[in-house]
């Protein structure tokens, strides 16, 4: 996910719902731009508690198994990792209506001489059952 500066860039910040954490994120939380409009109907989808709780968990302890939702790591060519740095991906069971799957970088870089910052992006997010 490096580039240049004129370079196209799918990954855009998805931001907390119902407004900011109470506490600095760990990890800068990325949406692929065909699943921004998926990221705004969250809230109506699965309540703002859990949307909360998902964005709160991905933004601190991405590779940590959450204590209440679901989470496992994908297997085969869906769980492999985008690239250098990034982890296999994490399927997140929202709510009985929610899934999202999302992987993290802990060095992750805009562009090949810039700094490290750790993200997290969502990959794919789906409303309906598996």
């Amino acid at each position: 996910m490096t580039g240049s500066s004129g370079a196209y860039r799918p990954m855009v910040p998805a931001r907390r719902p119902g407004g900011r954490p109470g506490e600095r994120p760990d990890y800068r939380v990325l949406v692929h731009r065909k699943f921004l409009d998926h990221w705004g109907r969250l809230v109506p989808m699965v309540g703002i508690k859990a949307a909360q709780q998902f964005w709160d968990h991905v933004s601190q302890t991405p590779g940590e198994p959450d204590p209440i939702a679901a989470t496992c790591f994908l297997r085969g060519k869906a769980g492999k990792p985008r690239g250098d740095g990034w982890s296999r991906t994490i399927h997140y069971e929202i709510s009985g209506a929610g899934r999202i799957d999302y992987q993290y970088n802990d060095t992750y870089k805009t562009f090949p001489d810039g700094d490290e910052h750790k993200v997290v992006a969502i990959l794919t997010i789906s409303y309906s059952s598996h």
